[in-house]
This record gives structure tokens, C-alpha cells and sequence, in this order.
């Protein structure tokens, strides 16, 4: 669903689409059927022959806007569908073009064809989609239509051409030469606090007293915005002043913990990063967010010392219980299997004695003794509460957990030059700071115990390091041989019995 700015833009576009209703005649109806999609397709036509003027094709884009956002999500398909198909490139002029590029006898000649081959090879819905930037808030209306497309292009190569056409499309618009970097303070505009709210994506904002410590004086939130969509926050940053590197997010939001006077701190930590467009994902402009603020920081605050993010790990619990599934208790040491399963069974026996008798076995009725024991120990819910079982537990999961963040890789890939392009890291949140150049500085036991934190990774966290000096040879060390940068105390974690 398109959010509340895109009401505003019905209203707005209203006067602009007014002078092309009596070309249009009736509405469509929303389920948009084949005799209504070629009116609309007439409608289109006309706005790419700009017939009437500027301003006519104008109002005709503005009703063509409003008339996607009255329909239905069958009716929005189909339109996006006739979109995709019917403005596709035209092959038969390409073939010209081309006979005609590969005939031309010298450079005057080839640079005529060479430019009309290029525009040949422009898809007409393109021309179209252009026509939005003009409107007001046409370019949010950009953004989520792509929001909405992404969704319904999966697994639809037609659909999924006309999401390439407005992801490259959109990725121009968002240069990060056309962005600004502003800072939201408590004195925003409420409209744009509540998008704080509503956009944060990692750790939750409970609500206006909340948001309003997050912006306290020792505490800072940048975002990046774009001149035509100036009240959207396209990704904003949350960074607290500390001292010392943050080693538990409760104890960092605690609403109940003193102020720290900024001009103290010796630490930055970047500790929520959220992209708040899902129609602009797979562009990206976090890594020149974060430079900024270093930047603006280092300036402010030239006491502070260490940059660095307390950041979730969310992918390591799914892999997790991928490798127990295929490994079981071979994932353990002898010490360390012996250790858990001892903790274990005296938990289970006391749980026979409370009447409990849910340590014995699994669903479905497997036998305890033939599931994994890391598997039983993470099983119960109050584990990490259990000093002595969390304490057995601590060396293996971090263990694992550096080797998820530091060997598991993603998918190979195709590099632009060609041939397949260096590793990746697996986790998403790995991948972003380590092509930003940060290096993986220090892993922490239990540094978020909220059910999110416990899910993601049995509450682990990890802090990326930007050491200014060392930023640019991280960042090619990773994007250019795939090798991850980490701190001895990181690597150390890595051994058995590490």
C-alpha cells in the first residue's frame, strides 16, 4: 500500500488533471478489464506524443497517476503489465538502427547513427515515468511505485524489465551528489518525527518520550533527503555519545540512564541504521550517510576517539539451525558437548521433579538424545537466564558466530567486468560495513536479550570498528579480494576453545 503522502498527491494532482478529463471520459474501473486498459493505453500514447504542449502532457501524466492510485491490485497489475509490454523497446527499429550504425562510412555518419541507435534502444515507458519527476511529489510516487512493482515482478521477467527500467531510472535521480544531509532534533516537524517512528527498522521506537530520548543532547540523528522529496527521509543514522564502546543496547537505550555530557565522550556508536524507502532498495548511499556524520562528528567533537556501530547480526540464527541440521553435535568439542549436556540434564531432572517434564524430549516426540544439544539447550525458553547454561554456551555460539560472519558467503555473483566477482559476506549487515571499511572490532555475548536479538542471533551483537586512517584500504581489501577485515579479540573467538 502506498503510505499517507500519496493521499496528499491525489489532492494536488487534482487542478493539474482537471483540464484532461474531457479527454478521458469515464474512469476506469478498478479491476482495470482489457476495454478500460485501452483507453488507458490511448491516454499514454498521447502523453508520449506530448499532443497539446508540455502542459497538456503534464495534466495528462498527473491523470494517469491518479488514475493508477484509484485502482484496484488486479487493476494495478494489469496496467503495470500493458505498461511493460505494449511500451517495450521497439526491436524492428533497433534492427535498423543498427544496419544503419554498422553501414556508416565515417565518424560524422557513425556518430549520427550511434546516437540514434542509443535512442532506438530507450524504452518508450521510460519517456513516460520521466514525465512524473514534473509533478509534485511525483517522485515519491516514483519511489513507491516501484515499492509496489518489486513485489509483483517476482518471478515475472515482463514485469521484472519495467523494475530495471525504473531502478536505474531512480538511481540516477538519487545521485548521492543530489542528496542532503540534514539532523533531526526534538525541534522537527512532527510529521517528520512520526516517519522516525514508522521507518525505524532495527530497533523498535516505543513512542514519542522514546523518540524524544533518542534525540537528547548526547545523542544525534542525521538523515539523507532528497530536494524533491523534502519531507522523506530516505535513510536516517541514531548515534549515542559514550564513553567506552557499547557492549549492550538495553543498557544504551536505557531511558532511566543518566545524560552524558557530549563533550566527554570519547565514543560514536552508530547503533540503528534504517533505509526508509523500500521503493529505493538496491540503491545505495548508507556508506556516503556514515562518512558524512564521521566527518560532522570529527568536527563537533574532536575528543572522540572511536567510531563504531553496535550492530544486530540477523542472519546468524537461520544458519544456524541450517548447520545443526546437518551437522548435529559435531559442532561441538568434546569439553564443550560435555559440559552443555551435563548442564542440561540436571535442568531436565529438575524440571521432572517441578511436574514441568519438558526437558526430556522434543516435538513430535523425538528423544532428547536425538536432538542436537545446542538445539536443547536454545529450546528452553529462559536459557539466557540460567547463568551457568549461558555460561557453557557462550564460547561455542560465538565461535560459530565468527565463522558465519567471517566464511559464510552469499550467492556468487557476476562482477561488471565481467567473470565472478570477489565473496561476499552472508549476513546483510556484515556486507554493509564491511564495504563501507569498517573492520569486525569485537563481538558481544549477550548484548541484546529483547525476542528480536534472541531470534536473530541467541543475542549476540558485534561491534564494526571505522578507523579513519584504515577506511579506504578495508573497503578495498573486501570489494576487491573478498578478504574481511578483524580485530585479533574477533579472530581469537574463531578457535575452539577460543
Amino acid at each position: 500500500m502506498l503510505d499517507r503522502a500519496l493521499d496528499n498527491l491525489r489532492t494536488r494532482w487534482r487542478e493539474i488533471a482537471a483540464s484532461a478529463r474531457g479527454a478521458v471520459g469515464a474512469p476506469p474501473r478498478t479491476h482495470l478489464p482489457k476495454e478500460d486498459a485501452e483507453r488507458l493505453k490511448e491516454q499514454i500514447e498521447a502523453c508520449l506524443e506530448s499532443r497539446g504542449g508540455e502542459v497538456s502532457a503534464r495534466a495528462r501524466a498527473a491523470q494517469l497517476g491518479r488514475t493508477y492510485l484509484a485502482l484496484d491490485p488486479q487493476g494495478r497489475r494489469n496496467f503495470l503489465v500493458m505498461l511493460a509490454r505494449d511500451f517495450d523497446v521497439d526491436r524492428d527499429a533497433v534492427m535498423d538502427a543498427m544496419a544503419t550504425f554498422q553501414a556508416a562510412a565515417d565518424p560524422v555518419a557513425r556518430g549520427h547513427a550511434e546516437r540514434a541507435l542509443r535512442r532506438a534502444l530507450e524504452p518508450p515507458r521510460l519517456r513516460l515515468l520521466t514525465q512524473f519527476n514534473a509533478l509534485p511529489e511525483g517522485v515519491k510516487f516514483l519511489v513507491d511505485l516501484r515499492a509496489e512493482l518489486m513485489e509483483m515482478a517476482r518471478g515475472e521477467p515482463l514485469l521484472q524489465a519495467l523494475e530495471d527500467d525504473l531502478k536505474n531510472l531512480l538511481r540516477a535521480w538519487f545521485d548521492v551528489g543530489f542528496l542532503e544531509m540534514h539532523r533531526i532534533t526534538w525541534d522537527s516537524p512532527a510529521s517528520l518525527l512520526e516517519k522516525l517512528i514508522k521507518y525505524e527498522a532495527v530497533h523498535e521506537i516505543s513512542g514519542w518520550q522514546d523518540l524524544k530520548d533518542r534525540l537528547d543532547s548526547d545523542r544525534r540523528c542525521f538523515a539523507f533527503f532528497h530536494p524533491r522529496m523534502p519531507n522523506e527521509p530516505l535513510i536516517f543514522v541514531e548515534v549515542a555519545l559514550v564513553q567506552g564502546m557499547s557492549d549492550n543496547v538495553q543498557a544504551l537505550l536505557d531511558p532511566s540512564a543518566p545524560v552524558c555530557d557530549p563533550k566527554s565522550a570519547d565514543s560514536a556508536i552508530f547503533y540503528s541504521i534504517s533505509n526508509a524507502q523500500s521503493g529505493l532498495a538496491g540503491i545505495s548511499f548508507g556508506n556516503f550517510l556514515i562518512k558524512r556524520v564521521v566527518d560532522g562528528l570529527a568536527t563537533e567533537f574532536p575528543n572522540i576517539k572511536y567510531y563504531a556501530t553496535l550492530s544486530p547480526i540477523p542472519g546468524f540464527r537461520r544458519w544456524f539451525e541450517r548447520t545443526l541440521d546437518r551437522d548435529g553435535d559435531a559442532v561441538l568439542t568434546n569439553p564443550e558437548a560435555e559440559h552443555i549436556a551435563e548442564r542440561l540434564a540436571a535442568l531436565e531432572q529438575a524440571d521432572d521433579e517441578d511436574g514441568g517434564g519438558g526437558g526430556g524430549a522434543t516435538e513430535g516426540g523425538v528423544g532428547a538424545e536425538e536432538t542436537p544439544l545446542l538445539a536443547r539447550a536454545l529450546s528452553r525458553p529462559d536459557w539466557f537466564e540460567d547463568e551457568e547454561l549461558q555460561k557453557r554456551l557462550r564460547g561455542p555460539l560465538m565461535r560459530l558466530c565468527v565463522h558465519y560472519l567471517t566464511t559464510a558467503q552469499a550467492p556468487a555473483r557476476r562482477s561488471e567486468r565481467g567473470g565472478n566477482a570477489p565473496a561476499r559476506a552472508l549476513d546483510p549487515v556484515a556486507h554493509f560495513h564491511l564495504t563501507n571499511g569498517a573492520r569486525m572490532e569485537r563481538l558481544n555475548w549477550l548484548a541484546d536479550r529483547s525476542t528480536k536479538g534472541l531470534k536473530q542471533a541467541c543475542g549476540m551483537m558485534i561491534n564494526y570498528r571505522y578507523r579513519l586512517g584504515e577506511i579506504d584500504a578495508n573497503h578495498e581489501a573486501y570489494t576487491g579480494e573478498g578478504r574481511i577485515i578483524t580485530s585479533s579479540a574477533v579472530r581469537s573467538l574463531g578457535k575452539a576453545g577460543g
